[in-house]
């Protein structure tokens, strides 16, 4: 395979994992708007459809060992690969999550909500903000976004703390709420964990073009400071 073929090729997976990304984006929404509306045939579509992920993600990791094992790339081109196959992973555990939560979407029924679904949606909306904004650092070769995205992390995680605080209160004081609460806690705790991919994504474009493996530390005390008075629904 000739240089130009080579780089064509690599252009065409960067541009299949953004296109992996939009997926996973278009999922995790989807999946919030379809527990907020409790509407469970959404949710099976969005459960059929998390293989539709699966294979593109397959697909990308095999076109990438297909060019490490007969081009062996060196340097920078080499870490994008490695990056390309890191990425591809964690978008795909991001799709599980979407699938994670159109599962509890069944869970839950038609049950009347005991709390309004409020901070999730908003934790959906920014996890994704995040990640659309990391692929395109990654894309872009853009490292001072890369930095600056993880930051943004302790707000997912301060409405996780907010939804957690709140729906123990609800369990606390109505024993018959709790299988509910649980199911909101864990659609909770999957859109927290899709921010935490995102800097991983993050972690990588710094990898490639600097070469240099760098760990953030976003990770935020449970229960730290948020004020449960404040909070207005799940």
């Amino acid at each position: 395979m000739v240089r130009q073929t080579f780089e064509q090729e690599l252009q065409r997976l960067q541009g299949e994992i953004l296109d992996l990304g939009r997926m996973v984006e278009e999922a995790i929404l989807k999946a919030v708007d379809c527990l907020k509306r409790q509407d469970q045939e959404c949710a099976r579509r969005i459960i059929a459809n998390d293989q539709v992920i699966n294979d593109k993600r397959f697909a990308i990791e095999a076109d990438c060992l297909t060019l490490i094992a007969t081009q062996q790339p060196m340097a920078s081109d080499l870490r994008t690969l490695a990056a390309i196959l890191e990425i591809a992973t964690e978008l795909e555990r991001t799709g599980d999550y979407a699938k994670g939560i159109s599962r509890i979407t069944l869970l839950i029924g038609k049950q009347p909500f005991i709390k309004p679904l409020i901070d999730i949606p908003r934790m959906a909306e920014k996890a994704c903000d995040m990640l659309g904004r990391a692929l395109q650092a990654f894309a872009q070769r853009d490292v001072e976004a890369a930095t600056a995205i993880p930051k943004e992390d302790d707000e997912v995680d301060a409405l996780y703390n907010q939804v957690y605080r709140e729906l123990l209160t609800i369990m606390m004081a109505d024993h018959n709420t709790i299988d509910q609460a649980t199911y909101l806690l864990w659609a909770a705790h999957n859109l927290e964990r899709a921010a935490d991919r995102v800097t991983n994504i993050c972690e990588r474009v710094i990898f490639t073009v600097r070469g240099e493996m760098t760990e953030f530390d976003t990770e935020e005390t449970l229960l730290s400071s948020t004020d449960p008075s404040r909070s207005e629904g799940a």
